[in-house]
C-alpha cells in the first residue's frame, strides 16, 4: 500500500524580488509568515504501519527553519530572487538528501498564494 504524508511548517522572513520592474509591489522589502508543506510517498511499511514517522519530517526541517527564520532570504545563498518558485526548489535540494522519500515541496507566501515544486 502506498501513501503520501504531509506536515506544515512556519517561517518568518523577508524578502525582495529582484527579477521584476522597480513599480512592481513586491520589488520593495517586505515580509511573510511563510508555510512550507514538505510531502513524502511511500510504501506503507508492514511492520511499523507508516510510510516515514513525523518526526522524521521535524528533524529534516528544524535546520532549515533555524536558517530561514528571521532572515533576509536574498541574502542566503542561492536566493538572491526568492520567489516562490525557487524557494520551493531551494528547500527541495536541501530536503531530498534526507528525506529520499520526498514527493512535493509547497510554499504559501499569503493563504491564497501557493507554489508546488516536485522535483527536477
Amino acid at each position: 500500500m502506498r501513501a503520501e504524508l504531509t506536515r506544515e511548517f512556519t517561517f518568518e522572513a523577508a524578502h525582495r524580488l529582484t527579477g521584476v520592474g522597480p513599480t512592481h509591489k513586491c520589488a520593495s522589502l517586505h515580509g511573510h509568515t511563510y508555510r512550507v508543506e514538505i510531502t513524502v510517498a511511500g510504501e506503507v511499511d508492514p511492520a511499523t504501519g507508516m510510510v516515514l514517522d513525523f518526526a522524521r519530517l521535524s528533524a529534516a526541517w528544524q535546520p532549515l527553519a533555524a536558517e530561514l527564520s528571521g532572515r533576509l532570504l536574498n541574502e542566503l545563498p542561492g536566493l538572491a530572487n526568492p520567489t516562490s518558485e525557487l524557494l520551493a526548489a531551494w528547500l527541495w535540494q536541501r530536503l531530498k538528501p534526507e528525506l529520499p522519500e520526498l514527493a512535493e515541496v509547497a510554499i504559501r507566501e499569503t493563504a491564497t498564494a501557493v507554489c508546488r515544486y516536485r522535483g527536477a
